[in-house]
């Protein structure tokens, strides 16, 4: 299940917070500071942060930077005190989710955290998809990939065999297995698995 995690050095918004999330039937935890938050975030969480930008230590901008060199992908939602514009502009272009002023409209917040989560498993899907397509082109003999590359480009069998300077049939039976090992039913689907793992069809 998607998380929501506090992170905010101010006690009373911290408990606001958490029971706000946990009312709209999230996994909450909360934080007081971003140093604690660093320590404890495991990397492969799924779900989002509510960051406030003004605090004592590390500030909300410089976590984000440093979640993102340690590669934990959390969506982020900004909250702040003061209507910062130039900060705000900048978290924005960084892939914020959105830049919340306080004291915040609990719908507002609520929306804003619920389109983080549904980036973010959009997001994992989308990854889990890749990994699983290039696992299947890992499967592939060299030649079979030679086939591959030029099913997706449109070549017909013949011009293959030209291509590859193989008999008809030897196409067919590569072509045969390469749609076995790519889990793939026609060429359309083979061609969407490809994009996925960055083939592309040779020139």
């Amino acid at each position: 299940m998607a998380s929501v995690f506090i992170i905010d050095d101010d006690e009373r918004v911290r408990r606001a917070l958490l029971r706000l999330f946990r009312s709209a039937g999230r996994d909450t935890e909360a934080f007081p500071s971003a140093r604690e938050e660093l320590a404890r975030l495991p990397c492969g969480a799924t779900g989002c942060v509510v960051l406030d930008v003004n605090m004592p230590d590390i500030t909300g901008p410089q976590l984000r930077d440093l979640m993102a060199e340690k590669g934990i992908g959390l969506p982020i939602v900004f909250l702040t005190g003061h209507g910062d514009v130039a900060t705000g502009v900048q978290a924005m272009k960084k892939g914020a989710v959105d830049f919340l002023t306080k004291p915040v409209d609990d719908e507002r917040l609520l929306r804003a955290v619920e389109e983080a989560i549904a980036r973010h498993a959009a997001g994992n899907a989308q990854r889990k998809a890749r990994e699983a397509a290039v696992a299947r082109l890992a499967l592939l003999t060299e030649r079979e990939r030679q086939v591959l590359q030029r099913v997706v480009s449109g070549r017909l069998n013949k011009q293959i065999a030209a291509d590859l300077q193989i008999a008809l049939k030897t196409v067919k039976v590569h072509r045969s297995r390469v749609m076995e090992k790519m889990s793939c039913a026609s060429v359309a689907e083979l061609v969407r698995v490809c994009q996925l793992a960055g083939i592309d069809a040779p020139q």
